[in-house]
This record gives C-alpha cells, sequence and structure tokens, in this order.
C-alpha cells in the first residue's frame, strides 16, 4: 500500500517532529490542527477564533488530499478547558452543516503553543 505524506501551504507546518498528513490507500489520516494561521505563523486569541482556524487548516488539507469535509468519518477535538465546549461546539457544527462525522471531545492539561483547540481528523474515500 502507498503511503504518501499530505502537505499544503494553506495550512501550518507542523512545530514537531511530524507531517500535516498520511494517506494511506483510501485512508486520509490529518495531524492535530491548531488554529495557526498559516500566514501569520500566530494564534489567534480567542478559542472561537482558534476552533475557526484549526478547521480552516483541516479543510485545506482535505482539499489538498482530494477529499471533503463529507469524507470525513472522524474527528478528535482536544480543549485545553472544556467550559469552551458549548463555543467550539458551535464552531464545529457549522463547519460540517449536515454531515456528522464520529467525534471525541476531550479536556487537555495543555496544547502546544498554549492554544485552547486542536482538531485532527481521519477521512475514508
Amino acid at each position: 500500500m502507498n503511503k504518501d505524506v499530505i502537505f499544503t501551504e494553506k495550512a501550518p507546518a507542523a512545530v514537531g517532529p511530524y507531517v500535516q498528513a498520511i494517506q494511506a490507500g483510501n485512508i486520509l489520516s490529518a495531524s492535530g490542527q491548531l488554529g495557526i494561521d498559516p500566514a501569520t505563523g500566530k494564534l489567534p486569541e480567542s478559542v472561537v477564533e482558534q476552533a475557526k482556524q484549526s478547521l480552516a487548516n483541516v479543510a485545506a488539507i482535505l482539499e489538498k488530499a482530494g477529499y471533503t469535509k463529507e469524507d470525513v468519518i472522524k474527528t478528535t477535538v482536544y480543549l485545553a478547558d472544556i467550559k469552551d465546549f458549548a463555543q467550539v461546539n458551535e464552531v464545529y457544527g457549522a463547519f460540517f452543516g449536515e454531515w456528522k462525522p464520529a467525534r471525541s471531545c476531550v479536556e487537555v492539561g495543555n496544547l502546544p503553543l498554549n492554544g485552547k483547540v486542536e482538531v485532527e481528523i481521519l477521512a475514508v474515500k
């Protein structure tokens, strides 16, 4: 099975020894996306803006690999503070619209770069 590294400049480069995503056959596994703006390299202040940018980064990776939001079968959402769940959930729901992939959402102690939200996905064609 071929394994291809997926990279797009429309999403931030990895902040460690990993890649944005790997496509293996008909499966795309994307690393967690912080809300880093790829144009500035910075995180927005609010959790809402970080969630929007995290999902925009996911969308850019999906597009580069030739996938759509409807190909996403599983997401994991990491929150620095579970009190942000409702705000992030609203942004997340607007992003996916009618399509509802399986999801886990957990509070973690800290996220890289003091991010407030990180989203990873698994997509299948």
